[in-house]
């Protein structure tokens, strides 16, 4: 065998272990990618269930209020952050943090204020998983080589769940 041939079967065998190198990483990007998709699905669904146990608290505070038109609100805050569309969720659930506060926990029964505290503290958990599954997915899919071998396929990346935790006050 010559010395060319020698360089080019070198050459040969460097493309090839690069090709399979290469695949074998957008393999691994993918599985990755996908497994971070899941991750955003399960807590989305857990968000979304936390965002609806408070709606029902809510509710059930605004049932036992002597105040009518604070119930009033209540209920229909409550009522209308449960059945938002997603993308109307966000402020609807602004709304009802914001009816929340406003409403003097001192009215209501201990058990509802104590089921409302575990019911925020539940809703403020949920969307900071979700959130940091957001932006590992993000982060991922933003990727010079997820984009340009389209590893994620056709789908959007997940938006981000941006509420307030608390109502200004004031």
């Amino acid at each position: 065998m010559s010395a060319g041939q020698w360089a080019t079967a070198v050459a040969i065998i460097c493309a090839v272990g690069a090709v399979i190198w290469l695949s074998i990483l957008a393999a691994t990007r993918a599985t990755r990618l996908h497994r971070l998709n899941v991750r955003v699905d399960l807590s989305r669904a857990a968000l979304l269930a936390a965002l609806d146990r408070r709606a029902v608290v809510a509710r059930a505070i605004a049932a036992s209020c002597a105040d009518e038109p604070v119930c009033a609100a209540l209920a229909s805050a409550a009522d209308q952050a449960e059945h938002a569309e997603p993308p109307d969720r966000e402020a609807a659930e602004n709304r009802l943090t914001i009816t929340l506060a406003h409403a003097d926990p001192k009215r209501y029964p201990v058990g509802l204020t104590a089921e409302l505290a575990d019911a925020q503290a539940r809703v403020s958990i949920a969307r900071r998983f979700y959130n940091d599954s957001v932006r590992d997915a993000r982060t991922l899919g933003s990727r010079r080589m997820v984009r340009l071998l389209r590893l994620g396929g056709h789908s959007t990346l997940p938006e981000y769940f941006e509420i307030s935790e608390r109502a200004p006050s004031g």
